[in-house]
């Protein structure tokens, strides 16, 4: 398959004059204040204000607008086949935009030209460990032997670069094939100026940062020590002059998950692929038994896209589907505990099902360790690897490496809920004043106070002892010390003794190298102390559609259903129950919806 390599056109692209007049319904710009190669050529909007049951028709419809849908959209219409988007949403970037854009990809081109010993092999034998048996190894080599194939595409046919995530290990290095230095990459700033208009229709990034910084996914590892580490006010002033370069150059930088939809979105106006927003999915038309479309409803109007050649459904997981988690996901659980795009409520999986898509994962998600606080969730990251922090169940015991990858720490605490009648949901972390010192917490600067409606909804706690925090937490006092003074031997002596805290390179990521003998553990000494809860919190649902090698959907019996492909968190993961490092969602993602749009193309 050969490709034109375009990447020379998006540099000039960048500096074009910021786009404007964008219809408000479809997201597709108008033709009248356009470069001629970004006009279109159909009035997408008198399309989709039409009453008429059949809308249109093209060889491929995609559902969903995060990274699988657009890559897919992209795919496709570079092979030469017509294509739209349909999105729930108002806006488009799904949870891509409010992801810290991390793609977990090994052996491709970003990370070997930066000198990461990767290889074919090597990456097999992780993956493999990583996923266990449960994944057909058809699948694990697709995504292996097509990812760098996927990264070369977007990279030649979008504006957007990449760059490596360095010293960003792999999640389980210390199995076979795990590299410390990582796998991971991200997007380079992409200039959302280009977008026009439509670049108010992105997503809103989960913690949206200042336009006074630039800053990076791998930055945030530093900008948390910002106030006790050179490195960390080295980073900050990095950050910081980035955004004033931009601000000269008349550029409005976006980075993490809204700078790769972004690009992707740019790749898409670019090629001429309408994407209609406020299109929600209803369900899938058949033909026989293949499928030859799909019924949307716009401003209350039911209509349907016929597909000449095929649907793919990258419409998310079910996160914020509070009947289906109840009917699939253990308990407790709860939508708010979620920071999945809202618009993630399981439209393409259900459809799917409907039409005779076996499911496989469903009781599994993306999770990790979240303060629910009313509204606005917070996913703990570095919180919980910091030195001088640990948790604790409602025994007042530790029960986990809180270091440990995110998703197996809530694997943990569902697993021990389970066996021991409730005792480890909510978590609670506990720290003292000397951590509160150092550390940012979420974005509130070491020193400073929590905000006060955090104490207010109960997901704080403040005590000047241990012993009237473990009241606070209704803990028992006793075992609350206990546990405390038994970490404070493991942190002078630098072993972790019970949980291994601190034995490889993912747990010493996010840490203090400053803190010796081992920069994940220091003692919890000074008063006073905090405890703030933890709910099994999740980035999405990692169950859905069950897929072969070509992202085609597979009945129960595993026959292939015509017509139908699945990528994303819509689709059964890869993964299986596991992750194997940061942007184990996206990487794959992006990676089955090119499969899924050649295999389209191929027929």
């Amino acid at each position: 398959m050969n490709l034109p390599r375009t990447r020379h056109a998006f540099a000039l692209h960048r500096a074009i004059a910021p786009l404007r007049s964008i219809h408000p319904s479809v997201g597709y710009p108008s033709t009248s204040s356009l470069p001629l190669k970004f006009r279109n050529t159909r009035n997408a909007q008198i399309l989709a204000s039409t009453p008429e049951k059949q809308l249109d028709e093209y060889d491929v419809v995609v559902v969903g607008s995060g990274a699988a849908g657009m890559t897919a959209a992209l795919t496709a219409k570079k092979r030469g086949l017509s294509v739209v988007v349909v999105e729930k949403s108002e806006y488009f970037g799904g949870s891509t935009a409010r992801s810290g854009g991390g793609i977990w990809l090994p052996n491709n081109s970003v990370i070997l030209g930066a000198g990461v010993p990767d290889s074919p092999e090597q990456a097999a034998t992780y993956l493999s460990h990583v996923v266990g048996p449960k994944v057909p190894i058809e699948r694990q080599q697709a995504f292996l032997e097509q990812g760098p194939k996927m990264l070369e595409f977007v990279m030649d046919n979008s504006p957007l670069r990449f760059r490596f995530m360095e010293n960003y290990s792999d999640y389980y290095p210390n199995l076979p094939g795990g590299l410390d230095i990582g796998r991971s990459i991200e997007p380079v700033q992409v200039d959302a100026n280009l977008l026009g208009s439509e670049k108010n229709k992105l997503n809103p990034p989960y913690i949206p940062f200042p336009s006074s910084v630039v800053v990076y996914s791998a930055d945030y590892r530093w900008l948390n020590l910002a106030g006790v580490n050179i490195q960390g006010i080295a980073t900050g002033l990095k950050c910081a002059m980035a955004a004033l370069k931009a601000k000269v150059l008349g550029q409005k930088p976006m980075t993490m998950g809204a700078g790769l939809a972004a690009g992707l979105r740019l790749g898409l106006m670019d090629a001429q692929v309408p994407v209609w927003l406020n299109s929600p999915l209803v369900d899938l038309v058949q033909d026989g038994d293949a499928i030859a479309g799909v019924v949307i409803e716009q401003n209350g109007v039911r209509s349907t896209i016929r597909a000449r050649k095929g649907v793919v459904i990258g419409s998310g997981g079910f996160e914020h589907n509070a009947e289906m988690r109840d009917e699939y996901q253990q308990q407790p659980i709860n939508t708010k505990w979620t920071l999945g795009s809202k618009g993630n409520t399981g439209d393409g999986i259900r459809a799917g099902a409907k039409v005779g898509a076996a499911l496989n994962l469903m009781d599994d998600s993306w999770w990790g360790p979240t303060i629910p606080v009313p509204g606005e969730p917070y996913f703990c990251l570095s919180e919980r690897s910091l030195p001088g922090g640990l948790f604790v169940n409602k025994h007042g015991k530790r029960f986990v490496n809180e270091a440990s990858p995110y998703c197996e720490v809530v694997h943990i605490m569902y697993e021990q809920d389970r066996s021991d009648d409730g005792s480890e949901i909510p978590t609670w972390l506990i720290v003292d004043q000397n951590y509160r010192n150092r550390y940012i917490f979420k974005d509130v600067p070491g020193g400073f106070p929590i905000p006060k409606f955090w104490y207010e909804s109960g997901v704080a706690k403040k005590a000047k002892t241990l012993q009237e925090l473990a009241l606070e937490i209704k803990v028992p006092a006793e075992a609350l010390q206990a546990t405390v003074v038994r970490f404070n031997r493991y942190a002078k002596n630098g072993v972790d003794e019970d949980f291994g805290r601190g034995n490889n390179m993912y747990d010493r990521f996010y840490t203090d190298p400053a803190v010796e003998p081992n920069p994940c553990l220091a003692p919890l000494e000074k008063g006073p102390f905090y405890a703030f809860k933890m709910a099994p919190g999740d980035l999405g649902t990692k169950g859905g559609i069950v897929t072969d090698f070509k992202a085609r959907a597979l009945r129960a019996d595993g026959t292939v259903i015509k017509g139908l492909w699945a990528a994303g968190n819509a689709s059964a993961a890869v993964m299986g129950n596991s992750y194997a490092g940061a942007g184990s969602t996206i990487g794959p993602a992006m990676t089955f919806a090119y499969i899924a749009a050649n295999d389209i193309a191929d027929l």
